[in-house]
């Protein structure tokens, strides 16, 4: 995927090059544009994991109507924890401070902020591989262990994204 933050940053208008050639205010705008490339990354993000929560409430439905209900608990435990990261990508705080805010965000901060987000949104591939192997063993023996590995790619998640606020408080 490109990166985000150099498109929002190639498409500034004239006004807002202008205005960055004004001593103090380039950094600000700096920081807004930041913030903007942050808040659509971790849309994204949501989206995309969105997606595949959606395949693992077919694959439950799936999994009742085939006779594998003993694992749907198993399943649920993966979609409740893909929820509650979904949950604190979308309600977490955006990579920039503003002028009376507590904690303040430096520059070198907001790119590390971007990195995590950028580094989960590239794990999704291997969450919907691993959906995909859950599908792919509906009815073998192996769903029990495919439905862990998807279990504990979310809950890697999860805690990736309990690191980015030691960004913020460090």
């Amino acid at each position: 995927m490109a990166d985000l933050f150099q498109k929002i940053t190639d498409a500034k208008s004239l006004v807002e090059k202008i205005a960055a050639k004004i001593p103090g205010f380039g950094g600000y705008l700096e920081k807004e544009t930041r913030r903007d490339a942050d808040k659509l990354l971790r849309d994204t993000i949501v989206n995309r994991y969105g997606e595949q929560l959606s395949r693992v409430a077919t694959l439950q439905t799936q999994l009742i109507s085939s006779g594998g209900i003993e694992h749907v608990d198993d399943l649920q435990d993966a979609a409740t924890r893909l929820q509650r990261f979904m949950d604190m990508v979308k309600t977490a705080a955006y990579g920039y401070s503003g002028f009376f805010d507590a904690v303040k965000v430096k520059e070198d901060e907001l790119a590390k902020l971007y990195t995590f987000d950028n580094a989960l949104l590239e794990n999704v591939a291997k969450v919907a591989s691993a959906v995909d192997n859950i599908e792919a063993s509906i009815g073998s023996d192996g769903l029990p262990a495919a439905i862990r590995n998807l279990v504990t790619l979310v809950a890697d998640c999860n805690t990736t994204f309990e690191r980015r606020k030691e960004v913020l408080l460090s």
